[in-house]
């Protein structure tokens, strides 16, 4: 119930994000992953009461949208599961700056009759299962790692994102770590050519057709298969232990990260050392012009990044995402200063 009511607080608010008199608000327009979407839906609403002067339109999109948008200029943010590449950062019109905003855990979600917990799925399993090359529930590679599961005999409905999609990136570069097969077949992207599978668009696309989809497995945003009550695997992970995906599984993921973080941001976190970290663990990010073109609208964007930075971390752990490492946060505080008008004066503290 707890769970149905959280998911109700992030996005029963949408209406409000708009609400008001038009003449007395600013809107500040965004798109992208689906991965953090609950995360934001209920930071844009709770900061509505320390700024009630801004409103927030987000279009979860995927962050393959959300690069393309922000990257076209037809929105104020764009939000990405995996970073921009080089590439794409030089097709850009100007430099874009990553700011990490929380952590999450991507979990392998799945329907199988008689299975409710205790599923356990080792990196090769992972990758054989999405690679086409394991078919059925009751693969030996699959009941090796399950003594005393009863898996059935049944063929296994993979399911992937069809847009493109930072969790995808996640996921795949997860399995590029922990496969060569993988990583030379398919490799990692927001969108890859999948082997095998039925594609669902966004993480409410996965979760819906692995819940309608007798004994199918897919990869989704914990509080997705949260709130649709599915059940989801532990994962072996590099030190050998078989992890639950948790907040704290997640940030002992990133724990290495903190003292090591990039001035650009731009870094992974799956596969991680350690027996209790969660292998497939990611951060996300807002995409923000480090020159902004209307100083009014970036001013009030630099004051929601100050406030997600302290204030909104605090709200993280109730939607089942980790708050990022206080070593992190001083980075990003140095990097939001950054931020400039059109004339390079800096927007933080107007």
């Amino acid at each position: 119930m707890k769970r149905k009511m959280l998911w109700t607080a992030a996005f029963g608010i949408l209406g409000l994000f708009t609400a008001g008199p038009a003449s007395a608000q600013l809107q500040l327009n965004g798109a992208g992953a689906t991965f953090p979407y609950p995360m934001y839906s209920k930071w844009f609403n709770t900061y509505i009461q320390v700024d009630g002067s801004v409103r927030f339109n987000y279009q979860s999109i995927g962050s393959g949208g959300g690069i393309k948008q922000i990257t076209e200029q037809t929105v104020d943010f764009g939000a990405s599961d995996g970073p921009m590449t080089d590439e794409q950062l030089q097709a850009a019109p100007g430099h874009i700056m990553h700011f990490p905003t929380v952590m999450g855990a991507v979990v392998m979600t799945y329907n199988v009759e008689g299975v409710q917990t205790g599923l356990k799925l080792t990196p090769e399993a992972i990758a054989g299962i999405f690679l086409g090359k394991i078919t059925k529930w009751n693969d030996p590679q699959l009941t090796a790692a399950n003594p005393g599961v009863n898996l059935p005999p049944r063929d296994i409905i993979v399911v992937h994102r069809s847009d493109g999609s930072g969790t995808s990136y996640i996921f795949t570069d997860y399995l590029s770590k922990v496969s060569k097969d993988w990583n030379n077949k398919v490799g990692k992207a927001t969108s890859v050519n999948w082997p095998v599978g039925l594609g669902g668009k966004g993480n409410e696309g996965v979760t819906g057709l692995v819940k309608q989809t007798p004994f199918s497995i897919g990869y989704v945003e914990l509080i997705y298969a949260l709130s649709n009550e599915l059940p989801f695997s532990e994962v072996k992970n590099q030190a050998g232990s078989f992890v639950n995906p948790s907040l704290e599984s997640v940030t002992v993921a990133a724990a290495a990260l903190a003292q090591s973080m990039p001035e650009d941001f731009r870094v992974s976190i799956t596969n991680a050392p350690g027996p209790k970290a969660y292998p497939i663990s990611g951060l996300t990010w807002l995409l923000v012009y480090e020159k902004q073109k209307d100083a009014t609208k970036g001013a009030k964007l630099v004051q929601f990044l100050s406030w997600m930075m302290h204030d909104g971390q605090a709200l993280a752990p109730d939607l089942h995402y980790a708050a990022l490492p206080k070593e992190v946060i001083a980075k990003e505080e140095l990097a939001l200063r950054k931020v400039t008008d059109s004339e390079g004066k800096s927007l933080l503290g107007k």
